[in-house]
C-alpha cells in the first residue's frame, strides 16, 4: 500500500511539473533568449502562394504584377501590439529600398478596414498596400500561424524567408539586402 501511495505521489508531482512548463511556454511562446534574439526565421524555396484582394483604398490587387520586384508580405492586425511595433520599420524600409525594386504588403488579417486605417493614421504610416484578410483565408493559404508573420518573396516570385514574429531594421537589413542584390 505505501508503494502504491509513493507511486501516485511521485506521478502527481510529474504531472505538476510537466503542466506548469507547458503552462509557462504556452504563456510566453518562446523562451525569454529567443524573443530577445529575433522572430523565428526559416529560409524557404517555394513559389508565393496566391494574394490578391481589395486594399484599404478599395484598389483590386494581385501580387503577380508586382514579379521583378523583392516583395516583403507582412501579415499582421490592429489588435496585435508587435505589429504595431514594427509597421513603421516596414514603412522606413519601402521608403529606403523602392527604387531598387522593393515593395511591401501588407495584409490585414482579421480586421476590420477602419481600425486598419485608424492603426495606420496613429502610427504614421503611410505608402503601404494593405490588403484586406477579414477572415483569414489569404494567411491561411500562405500557412501563418498567428501574428505578426513576414515573407519575403524574391523577384522570380519564390518565398525566400520565413518569419514568426516581429521583424525590425536590423533583420530588414540583414535579410532584404542580399534579395536585392541578386
Amino acid at each position: 500500500m505505501r508503494r502504491r501511495l509513493a507511486a501516485l505521489i511521485a506521478a502527481t508531482a510529474v504531472v505538476a511539473a510537466l503542466a506548469v512548463l507547458l503552462g509557462y511556454g504556452i504563456r510566453t511562446g518562446q523562451p525569454d533568449a529567443a524573443r530577445a534574439a529575433g522572430p523565428v526565421t526559416e529560409l524557404r524555396s517555394a513559389p508565393a502562394p496566391p494574394l490578391t484582394g481589395t486594399t484599404l483604398d478599395g484598389r483590386s490587387f494581385d501580387l503577380t504584377r508586382l514579379r521583378g520586384q523583392v516583395v516583403l508580405v507582412n501579415v499582421w492586425a490592429s489588435w496585435c501590439d508587435p505589429c504595431r511595433q514594427e509597421l513603421p520599420a516596414l514603412a522606413a524600409a519601402q521608403r529606403r529600398w523602392s527604387g531598387r525594386g522593393f515593395a511591401v504588403v501588407a495584409l490585414g488579417v482579421r480586421d476590420t478596414t477602419e481600425s486598419a486605417r485608424r492603426l495606420l493614421t496613429d502610427l504614421g504610416v503611410t505608402g503601404l498596400t494593405t490588403v484586406t484578410d477579414p477572415h483569414g483565408t489569404t494567411a491561411v493559404a500562405w500557412g501563418t500561424r498567428g501574428v505578426p508573420e513576414t515573407f519575403l518573396v524574391d523577384r522570380q516570385g519564390v518565398v525566400r524567408v520565413w518569419a514568426r514574429g516581429a521583424v525590425d531594421t536590423a533583420w530588414l537589413q540583414r535579410r532584404v539586402t542580399p534579395l536585392l542584390a541578386s
